[in-house]
């Protein structure tokens, strides 16, 4: 056991200064790994935007049904329980005519025609029901069950749909799928870039001590020992190129909230992303620092693990 963790401080010591000594050859492995763990990171931050913003105005939508007023309250009653019992319904809310017209009231507070208008006659406002969908791409099933000649005939006018809310929603989240396939692709492009990089980096390196290699090898140094300091090395061009991509997404967004007058650009909500940012701040770079290390991990072994293959056979 205590020769176990000398080797592996060994290990840790000369990967360390391997790093040292070959750092101006390792700035461009650790340039390119700092752009794919950026855009990787920028792309979690605005999917996890672009979703609450989805959220938000999900939170806004229902469907009304207008009811008439001639409706008996058992028929009513009836109608409620049809509807909570449809499978993409997530609340059904009953407003009866005192409740629709003040309800209409403290949102027409500071429209005084309108209200000097709705003081002057008797309630005109139907007896409403607000209805919540579980997913509004999927409200195909309520709409045919209000268009049904039965559950029509208990309706004073059309039901409203918040058509105008729904076309947002599809807005921002077709806006959602093209972004977060455009991060995966320049992701996963950017990664086999950066992997390659730090394999030709590891392998110069490699041949660089090709025959303090050898002489290890003949001294009876086992293949894990040799490979031990690259891994070590190419693990911190990760952990370094982590750090440096979460510093330059907190100075975007330090700026972007000091410099932007408004909350959002575009349908990107600045505000909500620089507090997601900040909440998650933890989880994000450990995130990034697992990823950077497992990269340069996996490059560093595979350019090790095919120079001991085909160079130092015994």
């Amino acid at each position: 056991m205590k020769r176990a963790i000398i080797t592996f401080f060994r290990i840790l010591q000369t990967g360390i200064v391997n790093f040292i000594r070959n750092f101006s050859i390792s700035i461009a492995a650790i340039a390119v790994m700092v752009v794919t763990l950026t855009v990787l990171l920028l792309s979690l931050v605005v999917n996890a935007t672009f979703s609450n913003t989805i959220s938000q105005i999900t939170a806004k939508i229902d469907i009304s049904v207008y009811l008439r007023n001639r409706d008996t309250p058992s028929q009513t009653t009836q109608l409620i329980t049809e509807l909570k019992s449809l499978p993409n319904v997530q609340s059904v809310q009953y407003l009866d005519k005192s409740q629709v017209l003040k309800q209409y009231e403290v949102q027409n507070a500071n429209n005084q025609q309108l209200a000097l208008a709705v003081s002057e006659t008797s309630n005109p406002l139907p007896a409403t029901i607000h209805i919540k969908p579980k997913n509004l791409n999927n409200i195909e099933n309520i709409k045919s069950f209000l268009v049904k000649p039965n559950i029509k005939d208990l309706q004073s006018n059309p039901p409203s749909y918040s058509g105008s809310l729904e076309k947002a929603i599809n807005n921002i989240t077709h806006a959602t799928d093209v972004l977060r396939e455009l991060g995966i692709v320049a992701v996963v492009v950017f990664g086999v870039i950066c992997a390659l990089i730090i394999f030709n980096t590891i392998q110069m390196a490699i041949f660089n001590r090709r025959d303090e290699i050898q002489i290890m090898r003949l001294l009876g140094a086992n293949k894990n020992y040799i490979r031990g300091p690259f891994i070590v090395e190419s693990g911190i061009y990760g952990f370094l190129a982590a750090v440096i991509s979460v510093v330059i997404i907190n100075s975007l967004f330090v700026t972007a909230s000091s410099t932007l007058q408004a909350t959002t650009l575009g349908l990107l909500n600045i505000s909500y992303a620089t507090s997601y940012f900040d909440n998650h701040f933890l989880i994000l770079l450990t995130l990034q620092i697992l990823i950077g290390i497992m990269i340069g991990a996996v490059s560093a072994t595979i350019a090790t693990r095919r120079y001991l293959k085909f160079k130092l056979k015994p």
